[in-house]
């Protein structure tokens, strides 16, 4: 399954959480945080899943970096999970 997270539309870990819920059926007692993402990441959903995050902007690479750290750390160590970001395009 392939799942995208358009960042446009993500100003901060509130918004990403509601964004991934409705993308992603996560169990009842998900908790909004770190740890409970990753929990689910290493056990708690169907695979294959391919998660991209698309149109992410400078900032956002900061803001949201332990974010990026957990989903990479779980896409290499689960068998079956991708994960990849796209910053946004400029057009001049």
């Amino acid at each position: 399954m392939d799942v995208y997270i358009d960042f446009a539309e993500i100003g901060d870990y509130e918004d990403f959480y509601d964004a991934l819920k409705k993308k992603v059926v996560l169990p009842d007692y998900f908790g909004n945080n770190l740890d409970a993402l990753n929990d689910v990441l290493m056990g708690g959903l169907s695979m294959p899943l391919n998660i991209e995050f698309v149109n992410m902007n400078v900032d956002q690479l900061e803001t949201f970096e332990d974010l990026l750290e957990t989903m990479e750390d779980a896409a290499d160590q689960v068998d079956g999970l991708g994960f990849s970001y796209f910053l946004e395009q400029y057009e001049e």
